[in-house]
C-alpha cells in the first residue's frame, strides 16, 4: 500500500488518490449520490476534494 510505504504521505501517492477519485465520480455518476461504497468518500465531499485537486 503507498501510503503505509510513505509515512502516509499523500503528496507521494497522488497517482494513486487521484484515480481513485475519478473511480468513484464514476461509481456516483452511474449509481447516483445515494449509493454507498466504503471506499469511496461521500459524493459531496468527493466533489469538494475534485475541486480542491483542479485549483492544485
Amino acid at each position: 500500500d503507498c501510503l503505509t510505504k510513505n509515512s502516509y504521505n499523500e503528496s507521494r501517492c497522488q497517482h494513486l488518490i487521484d484515480a481513485l477519485y475519478d473511480c468513484c465520480e464514476a461509481f456516483y455518476k452511474k449509481n447516483g449520490d445515494e449509493a454507498r461504497t466504503v471506499s469511496c468518500p461521500k459524493p459531496s465531499l468527493l466533489r469538494l476534494k475534485l475541486a480542491q485537486r483542479q485549483k492544485d
